[in-house]
């Protein structure tokens, strides 16, 4: 194949994407992009479009930056000044070539991962800058297909996966049935009101990893736990629509969580591992509906997990024997500061903790969080070549003795199976609730 055809290959999206932008007209494109500027945004994306000095000093914050020879396009500063700056200096007078390099920046070079914010000297935020980019393409209907589709899911079945509502109730119903087999009274509470949690988890959860529901039942159960799950809509937290700029899906998801929650009037949400949707339900999906702060409190699994092993709830009867490396998920650590609450948690669960360098706030993302893992096939390999980085980060935790990778989050934990697999670090990965499920004491009387 000549390099000609190689460029043509890697600037062309998907066929829905590309079907989208045969049908924009320089109107439409100009329309849309008044209408979101005008409209939706204010004060803080003036000021950030006026303060952004174009420094450069954000460069090296970004995994894509670093994992392509440092090439200023890759830059966090670069991708902002190729999409969303571009665009209102030209006043949206754009045309169908622009708006393709744009959804292949905005969605597929982006993780959102706000790593950048921490190294701009001015505090600039661009992963906001990065959704409003998002929110003009999803006006113009021209995200990727794979995600857009999840978009759907969430509008139809008001959960990622298009599980239908009986198929919810019995995947809950077959896992307590399983878990009968170790503690035999247990239960899964669907409808229970009054209790003290609502436990939620997101759609991959029943789809594929059915498991991670046994786990946490077991969990709850041991530790004498008053909770309950949604026998309806709202049992799932996640959102896609939140990364598609599709803010009024985003908001009928965040709603039906929110009502199922009030409904069974629990004193707060216990929320499974997952950082987008913890991000969603506590920081953008609340705001989208008026709310500064959730109207019911939300706890992600590493506090949850981290108040059951400080209060003696779960006690360990013995620590995991092999070494193992914390990723620190992009969401619910720079999201939400919930780093050293995962090293309690891990020290305490295993016997030897390898830490990452760089780590906490500082550490690289996964490169599949912020929706780009949810675009699809068509963007795998570019994803994982583009987060080599994050493969030198484990393989150095690996030389000094890590043999196992705790992922606290799905989407970091699917992106980071890929980039092991991808480059052969050979680390096994792990939920915090499998190495829980494995190390804890659990009733004797079966």
């Amino acid at each position: 194949m000549s390099e000609a055809q190689n460029l043509d290959n890697k600037n062309q999206l998907d066929t829905a994407t590309e079907a989208g932008i045969s049908r924009l007209t320089p109107e439409k494109i100009k329309k849309v992009v008044d209408c979101v500027i005008k409209r939706e945004t204010g004060v803080r994306f003036e000021t950030y479009m006026q303060t952004c000095i174009h420094c450069g000093l954000c460069s090296e914050a970004c995994h894509f930056y670093l994992s392509h020879d440092n090439d200023p396009h890759y830059s966090p500063a670069g991708k902002i000044k190729q999409t969303i700056w571009e665009l209102i200096k030209r006043k949206g007078n754009v045309d169908r070539d622009f708006i393709r390099r744009a959804v292949r920046i905005a969605h597929t070079e982006c993780n959102l991962c706000k790593r950048c914010a921490l190294y701009c000297p001015f505090g600039i935020d661009i992963a906001y800058m990065m959704l409003v980019m998002r929110r003009i393409l999803h006006k113009l209907a021209v995200t990727p297909l794979y995600i857009q589709d999840t978009a759907h899911s969430h509008s139809v079945t008001m959960n990622q996966m298009w599980v239908k509502g009986d198929e919810w109730v019995d995947t809950v119903q077959w896992q307590e049935e399983e878990a009968q087999d170790e503690i035999y009274n247990l239960r899964i509470p669907l409808e229970k009101h009054g209790s003290e949690i609502m436990y939620s988890v997101i759609a991959p959860e029943p789809k594929f990893q059915a498991q991670l529901i046994y786990q946490a039942a077991i969990i709850m159960n041991t530790a004498g736990i008053d909770w309950t799950m949604p026998a309806g809509v709202g049992w799932d937290n996640s959102d896609m629509a939140m990364y598609t700029g599709d803010n009024e899906i985003m908001g009928r998801v965040k709603r039906a969580h929110f009502e199922a929650a009030s409904r069974l009037k629990v004193k707060k949400i216990v929320m499974g591992e997952c950082g987008h949707a913890y991000r969603s339900v506590a920081d953008m999906g609340n705001r989208w509906l008026g709310w500064s702060m959730p109207p019911v409190p939300v706890v992600h699994a590493i506090e949850f997990y981290y108040d059951l092993l400080k209060s003696g709830k779960i006690k360990i009867a013995k620590k995991y024997e092999k070494p193992v490396t914390l990723h620190d998920p992009c969401n619910v650590v720079r999201g939400a500061g919930l780093h050293e609450k995962a090293r309690y948690v891990a020290n305490q669960l295993c016997d030897k903790v390898v830490e990452m360098i760089p780590n906490r706030e500082h550490n690289y993302c996964c490169g599949a969080g912020g929706g780009v893992i949810n675009c699809g096939p068509a963007f795998k390999l570019s994803r994982t070549e583009g987060n080599s980085v994050k493969a030198e980060q484990l393989f150095n935790a690996k030389s000094r003795g890590a043999m196992t990778l705790i992922a606290p989050c799905h989407n970091c934990h699917s992106g980071l199976h890929d980039i092991v697999h991808h480059y052969e670090v050979g680390l096994e990965l792990k939920f915090f609730s499998d190495i829980i499920y494995e190390c804890m004491e659990k009733p004797e009387d079966k």
